[in-house]
């Protein structure tokens, strides 16, 4: 049975399974081919907590950070659909409503941001 996203832990788990579909993904795997997972992984998950529980332990700027990546909407669209996908696997509930809500915002502020249009 599943439950909704209630600690870091839950945080923790949603990211490092998403991560892992991501580095062998098709679309999107080339993008985070350089990343060194060991140190951006608790990054990942601190932004997360963040975001869906409040906790104060992110500091940076995540736009900054996807400005070199070279992104075009496709990239945004597999990266929703495997956060999203991923969020239904794991999880059900209002947190886990909010996690797909968010990312779409996320995904629609970066894409105005860095001038990425259909």
């Amino acid at each position: 049975m599943k439950y909704d996203i209630r600690s870091r832990d839950d945080i923790a788990s949603l990211i490092n399974s998403f991560y892992s579909k991501v580095r062998v993904d098709e679309t999107l795997s080339h993008l985070f081919a350089s990343v060194d997972w060991d140190h951006h992984t608790p990054i990942i998950i601190n932004f997360w907590t963040m975001v869906l529980l409040g906790d104060q332990s992110y500091s940076g700027n995540p736009l900054v950070k996807h400005m070199h990546m070279n992104l075009e909407k496709q990239h945004f669209e597999r990266w929703l659909l495997l956060f999203t996908t991923t969020v239904d696997q794991l999880f059900e509930g209002e947190k886990a409503n909010e996690a797909k809500q968010r990312a779409h915002s996320i995904a629609g502020i970066f894409q105005y941001k860095l001038n990425i249009h259909s």
